[in-house]
């Protein structure tokens, strides 16, 4: 009994120890990602010169920036001032991963994602909670993605943590499960 304790523990400790390499591996290299092909990106905070390199790879043509205005914060002025430099538009919605939207912003969400240029990048601090429920919002309300695909933009594999009770950014999963049906889900 107690060398299978050990052994669970060992385990435990290597699991825990391999998810948090990985999650700190998708901060370190950005957490960026195509959400929509050739069309819509996701990412964490990104410094001016990831913008940049983006811009030229990806083509960038819009950033929607899901922390809000935060006029004075260096990283906010540096992402407005490349932004600009590059011709990007740059467009701020505020949003907490720790408070569930309601439906009235899940359709201004949407609206601007859906009239943002093309391509658009979508971040939040870690690429991970706000900017896992847009994206999910962006594949099922304006790309026409299933339910199943929609639902692996809030997920584990870009650092989305969704478990009640542990997790901050649990309202994001609270905020899709509302709006499924909504979306066009109704077995949901």
């Amino acid at each position: 009994m107690k060398r299978r304790m050990k052994r669970l523990a060992l385990a435990l400790t290597v699991s825990l120890g391999l998810l948090i390499s990985y999650l700190g591996i998708l901060q370190i290299s950005g957490n960026f990602h195509e959400v929509s092909a050739g069309t819509v990106y996701r990412a964490a905070q990104m410094d001016g010169q990831a913008l940049a390199r983006w811009k030229r790879e990806y083509g960038i043509a819009s950033v929607l920036n899901l922390r809000g205005e935060n006029t004075g914060a260096d990283w906010y002025e540096t992402e407005r001032a490349v932004a600009d430099r590059l011709g990007i538009a740059h467009i701020d919605f505020r949003m907490s991963a720790s408070r569930q939207l309601d439906g009235e912003q899940v359709q201004r969400l949407i609206a601007v994602m859906k009239d943002a240029p093309k391509p658009m990048l979508i971040h939040c601090q870690a690429g991970a909670d706000r900017t896992g429920l847009a994206a999910a919002l962006y594949v099922a309300g304006i790309d026409g993605g299933d339910e199943s695909a929609a639902e692996r933009q809030l997920s584990l594999r870009y650092g989305h943590i969704g478990l009640p009770w542990i997790s901050k950014a649990w309202p994001m999963n609270e905020t899709w499960e509302r709006m499924e049906a909504w979306l066009g889900f109704p077995d949901s």
